[in-house]
């Protein structure tokens, strides 16, 4: 899919250069038209026909998600956390430093990303155990799901 929507993609540059004598048509057009046209379409046509069949077969393994996901012991909370540092006026470069910091800890030891942050004293003086949690929740990341799923889907 990535390679057949770069190749769509690449039929813009052509088209776009026509736009440049669009007031003044003349031979050189129809020979960019009569290639991309046809070629973009058809191209683009079996793209979609080959998402299609992609979207109507997927299957998820919920399973495999959450157990993917515990892997990571939280670590895919880290950019709420520095965010949020930066929103509280910690300096983005002091608020990155201070998430890699934690989050190298809780990658190389396998521990829990939370408690790692919790423990900090540097960042429980800027941030409440409560944000915090809040911050740690996975529903901020599926927020838009059924709002997705309608406009993609209609359901």
């Amino acid at each position: 899919m990535t390679g057949l929507a770069r190749l769509v993609r690449s039929s813009f540059a052509p088209a776009l250069e026509n736009i440049t004598l669009w007031h003044e048509r003349d031979i050189s057009h129809s020979s960019v038209e009569r290639v991309i046209g046809p070629d973009t379409t058809i191209l683009l046509d079996f793209a979609l026909s080959r998402l299609t069949n992609v979207i109507k077969n997927i299957v998820v393994n919920k399973i495999n998600i959450k157990a993917n996901l515990d892997k990571l012991n939280g670590l895919i909370y880290s950019q709420r956390i520095l965010l949020m540092l930066t929103q509280k006026g910690v300096s983005r470069e002091d608020s990155y430093e201070i998430v890699q910091k934690n989050a190298s800890k809780s990658w190389d030891n396998q521990s829990d990303f939370k408690k790692i942050i919790l423990s900090d004293k540097g960042i429980m003086e800027i941030l409440t155990k409560e944000e915090i949690d809040d911050l740690f929740s996975l529903d901020y990341h599926l927020k838009n799901v059924d709002y997705i799923f309608k406009n993609v889907f209609g359901k």
